[in-house]
């Protein structure tokens, strides 16, 4: 969840959406993504919506925050209770470290979705860990819950990249926790890495990749550092202590990756994300990127329904109190244009190797993938099927790739 909340229209109290979009609810998926907002302490680079212990003040507690996402839950229930209940074939929690929470509230928070509006037989169910606030025995729980996947936040296997980016765990623990995943019967598992980051050398990367390899994970997410502002990492930057990333060096970095990962068995279906097969694709994540429904429950989450998008109160503190009112914790809405969805499905599907299909472009969007395909940033061959689909060079240039197909 960004730092930051955009602007929008108020919502009503009770949360009411338009007929329109609850009439469309599901119809191209449905989920649901829980934010767990409570950290052990602040990475230097992250602006997600966090808060540690010192941080948290009154009024919203680790202990009570499970009661307060079914409290939402069951306002969601009533909200698109005159709706065909969508059947949930996603559900993520992310964070923050949702695994500070007592495994038994997370099987809590699943067992309420179940019931509120049941689960699909073959759901993929995700949450995000550090990996140090997981054990055996608590991973043991989460998969007797029904959690089918979990994704581990490993960053780097150096030892000085972790310290730059403040991460908590020792450069090994990542790794012995996606074993210890897997042991507990976890069929999907997931490492995060970050590249990138000052003082990170090109051995300390293959290193990291080696680790993730021979972890026998069959997820890996590799995203290039950016520095937010506000964020520690950005001040020490601010202050010459650290020099800023390179866009020489991530794009090197992104080309191990492809080579490493690559030999290992793993295909790339989005930008930053591989996977050893289809069924190793997040689900929950191929949702977002292809406009299908989700509800977001918790502080500063995302939710969209119909076309109609809205975010809840960023504090837990103003969560809680909103929904013990008996009131939307959401704190404003947007309805999307035919023209934003539009530009937001060319944005989003064009970083994936299933492709968009080039019928969905208008003329001048057409002409601009036929430049991309002429400089070899889009597949020869998938153009000539009809498909708006990457090359490898066209992945290092994605952002230029979007804006050439929405003049």
């Amino acid at each position: 969840m960004p730092g930051v909340l955009p602007e929008g229209e108020p919502v009503p109290r009770d949360g009411s959406l338009p007929a329109t979009a609850r009439r469309a609810v599901g119809a191209r998926g449905f989920g649901v993504y829980v934010h767990v907002p409570f950290c052990a302490s602040r990475c230097g680079y992250c602006d997600f919506n966090t808060y540690t212990a010192a941080e948290l003040g009154g009024g919203a507690s680790r202990e009570t925050y499970a009661d307060s996402v079914l409290a939402e839950l069951a306002l969601a229930a009533r909200v698109l209770g005159d709706s065909p209940p969508p059947r949930v074939d996603t559900v993520f929690v992310g964070g923050g470290t949702p695994t500070l929470l007592p495994a038994d509230d997370l099987a809590r928070i699943l067992d309420g979705i179940d019931r509120v509006w049941g689960l699909a037989t073959d759901a993929e169910v995700t949450t995000e860990a550090n990996p140090e606030s997981v054990s055996p025995e608590s991973l043991k729980t989460l998969r007797a819950a029904g959690y089918t996947r979990i994704s581990l936040g490993m960053q780097s296997a150096a030892p000085g990249v972790l310290a730059v980016l403040d991460r908590r765990h020792s450069a090994g623990r990542a790794t012995a926790a996606a074993l210890e995943a897997r042991d507990a019967g976890f069929e999907h598992v997931n490492l995060d890495l970050i590249y990138g980051t000052p003082g990170e050398t090109a051995d300390d990367f293959a290193a990291s990749l080696a680790q993730v390899v021979d972890a026998g994970v069959d997820h890996v997410s590799a995203y290039a550092l950016i520095v937010e502002d506000g964020t520690r990492l950005a001040a020490r930057m601010r202050r010459g202590e650290l020099p800023y990333p390179s866009d020489d060096v991530a794009a090197d970095r992104y080309l191990a990756a492809e080579a490493a990962l690559g030999a290992a068995g793993f295909s790339w279906y989005e930008v930053s994300n591989w996977a050893r097969s289809a069924a190793a694709a997040c689900r929950h994540n191929l949702l977002y990127w292809t406009g299908a429904d989700w509800w977001g429950l918790g502080p500063g989450a995302h939710s969209h329904v119909g076309g109609v998008r809205w975010w809840n109160v960023k504090h837990p503190s103003a969560y809680a109190a909103r929904l013990a009112e008996g009131a939307s914790p959401a704190l404003a809405r947007e309805r999307l244009s035919p023209e934003e969805q539009h530009m937001e499905d060319v944005m989003l599907r064009v970083r994936l190797a299933s492709g968009l299909p080039l019928d969905v472009l208008d003329e001048p969007g057409r002409a601009g993938a036929e430049r991309a395909r002429d400089a070899g940033l889009l597949d020869a061959g998938a153009y000539a099927r009809g498909l708006v689909v990457l090359t490898l060079r066209g992945r290092l240039l994605a952002d230029a790739v979007v804006r050439d197909l929405l003049p």
